[in-house]
């Protein structure tokens, strides 16, 4: 039964490397032809369980790479910069918005490919990007604080020692930031972008909750609407924090409580 076993696997492995070589030598169509055509050579050793285990493979990569592409992807994040919402390590559900087109509302927290990252178009960085699967592309996770066509100003309040955002000469009420006392000063010189100013035409300005830790456009501008990869709407790791981070969270919220709404009971991610 071994010296079988063994066999059966050499087999197979020989079929593999040899569909492997021949793709290798007639090129990408002599694998199309083989794998979803179904063609068939005598003089070939190919088995048909070597085809099916490469079709499946090559479904399974398309169907991955439709899903995150058209409907949504999951995400780790690796940092604290929209502490209290989001913690570091936290796992987000991140929605798609070209599919069907879905609109981008002031408080959204988006994914995005930050401006000093360069994306290369090459096929292998594309597939890489579209599967998810050895990509190394850089991605940040900010919330949207300016919309296009916003006056935009970062100020600070010296009565009461706060900084605030102001939008059209109308401070932003932020119950979700982690401070108000502890930003990144104005003063600093690494900090550009604090206003006054106004927003051009698809740019968002992108701020972190945790305002005193948050590489987000204070430091590197605005965000081009074609750098967004999807809107983070669902928590679901850590079990104990699962959260869902829309509008109807918090409406259920405020139907729970009968209209008297606590905000320091819960985690409003949306305004």
């Amino acid at each position: 039964f071994k010296e079988k076993v063994i066999a059966f696997y050499n087999n197979k492995k020989s079929s593999l490397l040899s569909f492997i070589k021949k793709t290798k030598e007639n090129g990408v169509g002599y694998f199309l032809r083989k794998i979803f055509l179904d063609e068939s050579d005598n003089n070939e050793k190919e088995t048909d369980i070597t085809k099916e285990i490469i079709s499946t493979i090559v479904f399974v990569l398309l169907c991955v790479m439709a899903i995150r592409y058209f409907i949504g992807e999951l995400r780790w994040i690796p940092t604290g910069s929209m502490n209290p919402t989001i913690l570091e390590k936290d796992r987000v559900y991140v929605e798609k918005l070209e599919f069907p087109k879905k609109e981008i509302k002031r408080g959204d927290i988006l994914v995005f490919y930050p401006p000093e990252v360069e994306l290369s178009n090459s096929p292998l960085a594309v597939l890489s990007r579209l599967s998810g699967i050895f990509c190394k592309d850089m991605a940040y996770i900010k919330r949207v604080i300016g919309m296009p066509g916003d006056k935009f100003e970062i100020k600070y309040d010296s009565r009461i020692d706060e900084y605030r955002v102001v939008i059209n000469n109308k401070p932003l009420d932020e119950p979700y930031i982690l401070s108000k006392v502890v930003w990144t000063p104005c003063e600093n010189p690494d900090v550009k972008y604090c206003g006054p100013f106004v927003i051009p035409e698809d740019k968002y300005f992108m701020m972190g909750d945790n305002r005193g830790n948050s590489q987000d456009s204070r430091f590197w501008g605005f965000l081009d609407k074609d750098r967004i990869i999807g809107r983070a709407n669902f928590m679901f790791f850590p079990f104990k924090r699962i959260n869902v981070l829309t509008d109807k969270y918090l409406e259920l919220n405020e139907q729970k409580i009968k209209g008297h709404y606590i905000k320091n009971l819960y985690i409003v991610n949306r305004y």
